[in-house]
């Protein structure tokens, strides 16, 4: 049995944590400072709580960091603070020239992790890519488990980097899609595109009514996700404004981070009301 520490169990932390517990292994949490709904998500995968960080650090040989991406450098220097000399692996959605900021604190310590798919309560829905010296210490903690753990080959964040990739088409095409649906709703034109749609483009109307509902509570957090991404492209030499815009429809968004799924129709309006 190996102990974990998860920083932080939102949706997908605690699902990783649950996935941790039916392996055998102890899956620590920090209770200080988190709000209720972060304490019912944890008990409710059976994690561990300790109230500071370093009360949690103790106890643990491996960390996995799960937080919105742009908390990832900062979590990372809590950790370091306390001197921790166990495996670091950062699961967060973070362009690699952030990745490797935080891969050179840690030294060989580090593993990049890049999920992929949503918070798991099957077999078969969600893949963490993992990376670095270490990363196979990650791939045998989850083996057997819903979470299907692969090494990702090349450099020390391989697996950021495809996560970029990855999100750069899921995630921004929605929200183009968004932008799209708001556009032909301000010129009156709603209907004709859906009919066009349906005619040239099988399923495209279909996807674009599903993105507002399904983006509608992570809005929040895939607005720093995309200026990630373009901070990757534009890295690699890669024009980046795509999924700048990407972050700023998600921006527009972000004040429905507690509400319920709202219609793409209803987005729509809301994206022009900025």
């Amino acid at each position: 049995m190996t102990d974990v520490l998860l920083l932080h169990p939102g949706e997908m932390g605690s699902s990783v944590g649950n996935a941790l517990v039916f392996k055998g292994h102890g899956a620590y949490w920090i209770s200080e400072g988190r709000s209720e709904s972060t304490r019912l998500r944890a008990r409710k995968a059976s994690m561990f709580s300790e109230e500071t960080l370093k009360a949690g650090l103790a106890k643990v040989e491996i960390v996995i960091s799960v937080c919105p991406p742009e908390f990832a450098v900062e979590v990372a220097d809590q950790v370091l603070e306390h001197k921790f000399k166990g495996i670091y692996c950062d699961a967060n959605a973070v362009a690699p020239s952030t990745a490797q900021l935080i891969a050179e604190k840690f030294g060989n310590a580090y593993v990049d992790g890049g999920i992929i798919g949503p918070p798991l309560y099957r077999h078969g829905t969600t893949r963490l890519y993992v990376s670095g010296a270490n990363a196979v210490e990650i791939v045998n903690l989850f083996a057997g488990s819903a979470l299907d753990t692969r090494l990702v080959e090349g450099d020390v964040v391989s697996a950021s980097a495809l996560k970029m990739c990855y999100a750069a088409y899921t995630k921004g095409s929605s929200a183009m899609l968004l932008a799209i649906r708001s556009l032909a709703d301000a010129h009156g034109i709603t209907s004709t595109l859906k009919n066009e749609w349906e005619l040239s483009q099988p399923r495209l109307w279909e996807r674009s009514e599903g993105s507002g509902p399904g983006t509608t509570r992570k809005a929040w957090r895939f607005a720093p996700e995309m200026r990630e991404i373009a901070k990757t492209f534009e890295n690699s030499g890669l024009p980046s404004g795509f999924h700048d815009a990407a972050s700023d429809v998600y921006q527009r968004m972000a004040i429905l981070k507690d509400s319920e799924p709202v219609s793409t129709r209803k987005i729509a309006k809301l994206l022009r009301e900025d």
